[in-house]
């Protein structure tokens, strides 16, 4: 049975986001990309930072989240990019099946 994924990932702005996502979604690494503005508070080189950022969310199979996370460090602006894969415990088996047929 094939594991799914999905896999957050915080960009600069919405361009990067929609940069990253074409390039996953063309080389079949995600079937499907989402991006949203949020507002992020972190620490940075000592210094407690709050920035306009852009969500990406990428929904894959287990199999493709190496090459996927791959791919994002080299086409991402930052030194340490945010990337973290959760498992999708369950969903719609039909959208599960295209997220599966998608990415081969």
């Amino acid at each position: 049975m094939t594991a799914f994924r999905w896999v957050y990932v915080t960009c600069k702005n919405r361009s990067e986001a929609e940069r990253i996502a074409t390039l996953a979604v063309k080389k079949r690494l995600a079937a499907c990309a989402n991006w949203f503005p949020v507002r992020s508070i972190y620490w940075w080189e000592g210094r407690l930072e709050r920035a306009g950022e852009t969500a990406l969310v990428l929904k894959t199979t287990a199999a493709r989240v190496k090459p996927l996370i791959l791919a994002i460090r080299r086409a991402h602006s930052y030194k340490v990019p945010c990337i973290e894969a959760l498992p999708i415990l369950e969903g719609n088996p039909d959208y599960l099946k295209w997220i599966s047929k998608e990415t081969r």
